[in-house]
């Protein structure tokens, strides 16, 4: 390489923001040293705050600042990374405009890729429960939540309505509870302010495997309170167990019970980046193995910090937890064993005890443990909260906006404005359990579902007091739907599934744009609908 010495940070969370940031401070007058950052996005998310975002306290920018603002000096990179290759210094990213990937050398990488939400292998999660751990999560359910409440409110059967007024969040850590108490209050105060007063009617459920929720998180004490305060607002708690499934109908805890549902969020499960799962680092529990000086065991200049990294901290056997504060801490002491590094300076081992920990509750109460001695709960510990919080946003402008909007959320109610940024219509795939309907015979004829894996049964309906029949069996490969969506009628039969099944689910428009342009592919479901259509005559 040139006499330059490029620093790249792969990851634009606290860890790799703020390493950047320490970075820029300390190497500032070394025009030797270029920083780099690469992040899918433009912009840091403040994750503390995203669960207001769903309320609508706070806007929908105001958690959110861009990455160029915060590290000037820094060269950002918005694109994916594809490859780390450790022993020719380099990280190739996925093609941009241009359809050629780009390749940068290092002299030192960072690694701080920290977690993301992946439902593989959790059947029914992937295709129905909404992760919350991004800003496009919190839109994306903010939307879904605003949805639910005007569909609610025309919704003339009782058992309908209250199935789409029905919200289970699983997982009792911080973050769950945050966002099942948003929900609830948001969901709560917006249902009174429609034509119907529907709140009465609404339900949100927090599944938590322990005993407690923030048993990991908080003392025992103020676990119990924070149940408490949930409790009196009306949200129900499933502990001690876990959602097993979902489908487009209900979410199943593992001891069987199913509850009628159309909005589950899931704040579990949090795995590291499979990008670190490629390098051949020393690694435990999905994290690089890293020294007291935060460099990756057995590589040199290969540094790691948040969630991507297993930081010794302080006592042997003890490690530093996924926090956001202690991940600016470790970006500090990163930053400043970098530039010793370069200047052949001594290296900092890191060593943070916490602060604490403080968690909101919704409607203006939160729970904060400090020093592990001071507990307060209530509106004090919810002052606390916001101050702390605010203050350690990052950038004035950022600051004034949150200030600026907590005081709207005093004077008056939350916006429900639904934003459709997404677009609609896909082919999608969907999870059924036993005994669940996909349709039932005289609906709309909407899509044309294909089976992936599972079986399911084409059931005829009789007249008020008959007997139904089994028409047919479908398995993994076949089709059904088509009959309806030929002829532009309704269902002529219901479709039940029979085990556990998958299928993928093509909208009425797709199906009739390939029919109309591609004449075999009309034919092969015409012909399959004539001979369904004489068998059901017999």
């Amino acid at each position: 390489m040139s006499d330059r010495i490029r620093i790249v940070i792969l990851g634009g969370g606290f860890g790799g923001v703020y390493t950047a940031m320490h970075l820029e401070r300390l190497l500032r007058r070394d025009s030797r040293v270029e920083i780099a950052l690469v992040n899918r996005e433009n912009y840091f998310v403040f994750q503390p705050m995203l669960a207001e975002v769903v309320s609508g306290n706070i806007g929908l920018l105001d958690t959110v600042s861009p990455i160029s603002r915060l590290i000037p000096r820094c060269r950002l990179y918005v694109r994916e990374v594809e490859s780390v290759d450790l022993e020719s210094r380099t990280v190739t990213l996925a093609p941009g405009f241009r359809p050629q990937p780009l390749v940068l050398q290092y002299d030192h990488l960072v690694l701080a890729a920290g977690t993301v939400t992946d439902f593989r292998g959790m059947t029914g999660l992937q295709q129905h429960a909404m992760p919350f751990k991004t800003l496009a999560d919190a839109v994306r359910l903010r939307n879904h939540l605003i949805n639910v409440l005007h569909e609610a409110d025309i919704e003339p059967d009782e058992v309908r309505r209250r199935q789409l007024l029905t919200v289970v969040v699983a997982g009792g850590g911080f973050s769950g509870v945050e966002v099942a108490a948003e929900m609830n209050d948001f969901l709560r105060a917006a249902a009174a302010r429609l034509h119907t007063d529907l709140s009465s009617e609404v339900r949100v459920l927090l599944v938590h495997s322990g005993q407690r929720i923030l048993e990991r998180e908080l003392s025992a004490s103020l676990g119990l309170y924070a149940q408490k305060i949930l409790q009196g607002r009306g949200v129900e708690l499933r502990l001690g167990q876990r959602l097993q499934t979902a489908t487009s109908d209900s979410a199943v805890l593992a001891g069987g019970e199913r509850i009628p549902t159309r909005t589950v969020v899931s704040t579990v499960p949090a795995f590291a980046n499979p990008l670190l799962a490629t390098l051949p680092l020393p690694q435990e529990g999905g994290r690089i193995v890293v020294d007291q000086h935060l460099e990756a065991a057995g590589a040199t200049n290969v540094w790691a910090v948040g969630d991507a990294a297993r930081i010794p901290n302080g006592a042997a056997g003890v490690f530093a937890p996924p926090t956001a504060q202690h991940a600016t801490r470790e970006a500090a002491v990163l930053a400043a064993n970098i530039a010793a590094r370069i200047r052949g300076g001594q290296l900092t081992k890191f060593a943070f005890p916490g602060l604490g920990k403080m968690g909101s509750l919704g409607h203006r109460s939160a729970v904060a443990e400090l020093f592990g001695k001071i507990r307060l709960s209530g509106f004090p510990a919810w002052v606390m909260w916001r101050f702390v919080y605010w203050w350690k946003l990052p950038g004035l402008d950022r600051r004034l906006r949150v200030a600026f909007s907590w005081l709207l959320d005093l004077l008056v109610p939350p916006e429900t404005v639904q934003l459709r940024l997404e677009s609609q219509g896909g082919v999608q795939e969907l999870h059924f359990e036993p005994g669940e309907y996909v349709f039932r015979q005289g609906d709309r004829g909407d899509s044309l579902y294909v089976i992936i894996s599972g079986t399911a049964e084409v059931v005829g309906e009789a007249a008020e007091g008959g007997a139904e029949r089994i028409l047919s069996v479908l398995q993994a490969g076949e089709f059904f739907g088509e009959i309806a969506m030929l002829q532009q009628r309704t269902r002529t039969a219901s479709i039940r599934c029979r085990t556990a099944m998958n299928v993928l689910a093509m909208p009425q428009r797709q199906f009739q744009t390939l029919a109309k342009h591609l004449p075999q592919f009309r034919a092969g479901f015409e012909s399959t609908m004539e001979d369904r259509l004489q068998r059901d005559q017999q």
